[in-house]
């Protein structure tokens, strides 16, 4: 089988070669682009791959604005961060999708699915496929404020007045930007899903924060990140690893 991968990050290029071998060392990746140019120069000039996996945000746009430019006629599995209930729907349809970080698991699920199907996607359903794809992402309600407990009563909480999300141990709190701390009855899995990724960024398993509540940004050893926030936190606020590319993308390099 011959892949062409697209995406603009080394490091989950890199995993996805690594797993890909691992699931059928015979596999050919025939080629890697990072953009949008790169990917049409290549698809017009290369023969055609047997399946291509491609990453939705790219370094000069959505990889959406590729089959406006050229037909594609090979099957896609997408590669996003967005959240599995924007995308559920894709899971019936023979294009299909992969969450980051990508894991072994469905990555083969994924190739099975593709065997089993064995087609090429006709341009137009494809065509369909990504349309109803881009009406999710843009179409898509997130919560503007959250209902919670303060001192025997009930306030409402307006998101954009939430500086951060964070857990201590099995209790998740947030906290507001003139500093004042309350209880969240949200697992922050499911606060990463009601909440808009433009403005907020989970950071590490136990920290989602605003993007306007970032001060300044530190390197940090293991090859990641420390913030200073604002309000000030009193444990480090760190970005992990395996987030430090997504979220200097997220800050705007």
């Amino acid at each position: 089988m011959k892949i062409l991968i697209i995406e603009d990050e080394d490091l989950a290029v890199r995993k996805l070669q690594k797993i890909l071998q691992s699931i059928e060392p015979s596999m050919e990746i025939i080629g890697v682009t990072d953009s949008i140019q790169s990917s049409v120069e290549w698809l017009t000039n290369q023969s055609k791959p047997d399946l291509i996996f491609m990453d939705i945000e790219l370094a000069d746009g959505q990889s959406f604005e590729i089959f406006n430019l050229i037909e594609v006629s090979s099957p896609v599995i997408f590669v996003t961060s967005y959240d599995e209930f924007a995308l559920r729907a894709f899971k019936v349809n023979s294009v299909d999708y992969l969450l980051k970080p990508i894991q072994k698991d469905e990555l083969k699920a994924a190739l099975d699915k593709y065997r089993k199907l064995q087609v090429t996607q006709s341009n137009g359903n494809l065509e369909n496929l990504i349309r109803d794809l881009q009406t999710k992402l843009q179409t898509r309600d997130y919560r503007n404020r959250f209902l919670v407990k303060y001192l025997q009563k009930l306030i409402s909480i307006e998101v954009s007045d939430i500086a951060y999300f964070y857990s201590e141990g099995r209790i998740n709190f947030f906290k507001t930007f003139d500093n004042k701390r309350y209880l969240i009855d949200y697992l922050l899995e499911d606060l990463e899903d009601m909440l808009d990724p433009k403005s907020f960024f989970r950071i590490s398993r136990s920290f989602i924060i605003s993007i306007e509540c970032v001060d300044k940004i530190e390197e940090y050893f293991g090859s990641r990140l420390i913030l200073q926030l604002k309000p000030a936190f009193d444990k480090e606020a760190i970005v992990s690893r395996e987030k430090v590319s997504e979220f200097k993308k997220w800050m705007g390099k």
